[in-house]
């Protein structure tokens, strides 16, 4: 009995130290994105006071409100283009049998185990070449090439454990390879389509080193840069209050996307197929 009482007590107690350490980094952000002056600089776990003062200063002041704008699109367009070519090159993957298929879908994953800095070189130069630079375009084509091959693999798992019999069904009705991926199969992959959506979409709102070299402007550079970007009146000035507010504004619509497609990420991650 007392053993039973302490494992239960020592599992919650870890479970709340986990999550403890984990939510106090952006509590204590949205506690200093509230304090202005050398409020700033004062230890305090509780709030003391609270202004708006540094979310006013972040709208009104720079292109923040438009960096806010390009990390929507670019990580918007990233997630459509991403799921689209997945989808349709897991389809192939997952049911066609071809010569070097196993190869081929290795090769995918081992594009993703280069770091980015490995070809940020080469892939300036084709950004240049191709005229995209400091257009929100380079960003939409370098986050795509670096999305895929997760986004390939995942759905290409999950799709090759769909029964076959739904697919052959379809094929005996007429169906087409593009209807049977419309109709037949994208119903049962929400699961997996939302969880490597929202994957693709953090990573492409959080990318720092390729919105920093391939844009020049400020009109045309995403939050993560317009962050880092960010300073004060003298270069020994750093304006903590607005760097939080920004860190904040940043993060809430990631919570938000995450809260509410919670179950289908769960459902994604854990779901090996279509059991009947």
């Amino acid at each position: 009995m007392f053993w039973d009482y302490a494992k239960t007590t020592g599992f919650y107690a870890l479970v709340v130290a986990i999550v403890i350490f984990s939510v106090f980094p952006f509590y204590y952000a949205i506690l200093t994105s509230f304090e202005v002056g050398t409020a700033i600089f004062e230890i305090n776990y509780l709030p003391t006071s609270l202004s708006l003062e540094n979310y006013a200063g972040v709208f009104s002041t720079g292109t923040f409100p438009r960096n806010l704008l390009n990390s929507v699109f670019v990580a918007s367009t990233v997630v459509i283009l991403a799921l689209f070519i997945a989808i349709t090159a897991s389809y192939a993957l997952a049911r066609v049998r071809f010569r070097g298929r196993g190869l081929l879908l290795m090769t995918i994953l081992a594009v993703s185990m280069f770091p980015q800095i490995a070809v940020l070189a080469g892939l300036f130069e084709l950004v240049t070449a191709c005229k995209l630079h400091n257009t929100l375009w380079s960003l939409i084509f370098s986050y795509t090439i670096f999305t895929l091959p997760f986004t390939v693999w995942v759905l290409t798992t999950f799709m090759r454990d769909l029964p076959i019999e739904i697919e052959e069904a379809a094929i005996v009705d007429g169906a087409t390879p593009w209807i049977i991926i419309s109709k037949v199969f994208l119903p049962l992959m929400w699961p997996a389509l939302v969880t490597t959506g929202l994957l693709a979409f953090i990573g492409a709102w959080n990318e720092f080193l390729f919105a920093l070299t391939f844009t020049s402007s400020n009109e045309q550079r995403t939050v993560p840069v317009a962050i880092g970007l960010l300073s004060g009146a003298t270069q020994y000035e750093v304006p903590w209050g607005p760097i939080m507010a920004a860190s904040v504004i940043v993060t809430v619509p990631l919570i938000v996307l995450v809260l509410i497609f919670q179950r289908k990420i769960i459902s994604g991650l854990t779901a090996g197929g279509v059991k009947g």
